[in-house]
């Protein structure tokens, strides 16, 4: 017990540290990339290359007057930073981040919480966090805050269905929810984005939606609404919605690995699946896992940088009339790609 209580501490210390170190630096990267896109050089002034800028950002938002509309019901706009940034950070809980650890007191998984129920935690805690943009949006007493708040309610539920959806012929074949079991599966039958195309392409256009990112920033479109739901908000709550929304980025590109691209699996090889497991198994796995998640990051900013905003009746229609009939095709018993996991 306590063991157990000790290597669970150490872990949500590392991962949370590592974690906000990571989302900090997702900033940097993806206005570096920006900036290659653009032909532009980018932020080049803090530190050898630009690499302190998100601390000099950090220390900025700490440093900026706290601001509070007059006519805004206070307390709902000081917890709403709160509930859009707690739900981002717990997701990443639960994913497989490397084959297990050995120490002294036995093999130890790379997970903080190895849920039996992984898979279903992250898509209760993970759909949370809209309510801390809905509350941030209505406390705020402000037209384009409410309308950006309902934007994002309306998008959630939209896309939300056909992203559960499209992952049940998943759970179907590994016969269980828990994530370890599913990239076990995928070590024994392949990864599952050779099998289910269509199930990991609705998946990733859904991840886009729910995340608020380019192509569907809608809930914060700067052309229309100013800056949405967090319009009123400044210093580090303002930040927090930032963080949330980089964090949410990270924790779905890590689900995506984990359920389509074969988790910490490395390709090609069994060695890395196999016992006895060694520290050097972990790192590797663990770099593969980071490597892929890594890939999908790439492809958000990429995708940020390089498409339009969509109009919101054309971000209703997809999500209703196309997403969501693909996504029930998918686990259509009748459907030749599915019938075989009914079987199963």
């Amino acid at each position: 017990m306590g063991t157990f209580v000790l290597a669970s501490g150490i872990k949500i210390l590392v991962v949370f540290v590592l974690y906000l170190l990571g989302v900090a630096f997702l900033t940097l990267a993806e206005r570096k990339l920006a900036a290659w896109f653009q032909d532009r050089r980018g932020p080049n002034r803090t530190g050898p290359g630009g690499i302190l800028q998100p601390v000099a950002d950090g220390l900025k938002n700490f440093m900026k007057e706290e601001t509070s509309p007059g006519q805004a019901d206070t307390w709902l706009f000081l917890i709403a930073p709160a509930l859009a940034f707690i739900p981002a950070m717990l997701t990443w809980a639960v994913l497989p981040l490397a084959a297990p650890m050995p120490t002294a007191w036995g093999l130890i998984d790379m997970a903080v919480a190895s849920l039996p129920i992984g898979y279903l935690f992250t898509l209760a805690i993970s759909s949370l966090g809209v309510y801390g943009i809905v509350l941030a949006g209505w406390s705020s007493n402000n037209k384009y805050a409410l309308l950006g708040g309902l934007r994002s309610s309306a998008q959630m539920i939209s896309y939300e269905i056909a992203m559960g959806m499209s992952t049940i012929p998943i759970l179907l074949l590994a016969g269980n929810v828990s994530l370890h079991t599913i990239v076990e599966q995928q070590v024994h039958m392949g990864w599952n984005v050779f099998s289910l195309t269509v199930a990991w392409f609705t998946f990733l256009i859904a991840a886009f939606a729910e995340t608020n990112r380019l192509p569907f920033d809608l809930p914060e479109a700067e052309s229309e609404l100013v800056a949405g739901y967090h319009t009123e908000y400044s210093g580090m709550k303002f930040s927090m919605f930032f963080i949330a929304e980089y964090a949410n980025m990270a924790t779905v590109s890590g689900l995506m690995a984990s359920l389509f691209f074969g988790g910490w699996d490395i390709p090609f090889t069994s060695w890395d699946n196999l016992p006895p497991f060694t520290v050097v198994k972990s790192l590797a796995t663990l770099a593969m896992f980071a490597a892929k998640t890594g890939s999908f990051l790439f492809l958000f900013m990429w995708v940020r940088w390089t498409l339009p905003r969509f109009r919101y009746d054309q971000l209703m229609s997809l999500g209703w009339s196309i997403m969501l009939p693909v996504a029930l095709g998918i686990c259509d018993p009748r459907d030749r790609q599915c019938a075989g996991h009914w079987r199963v």
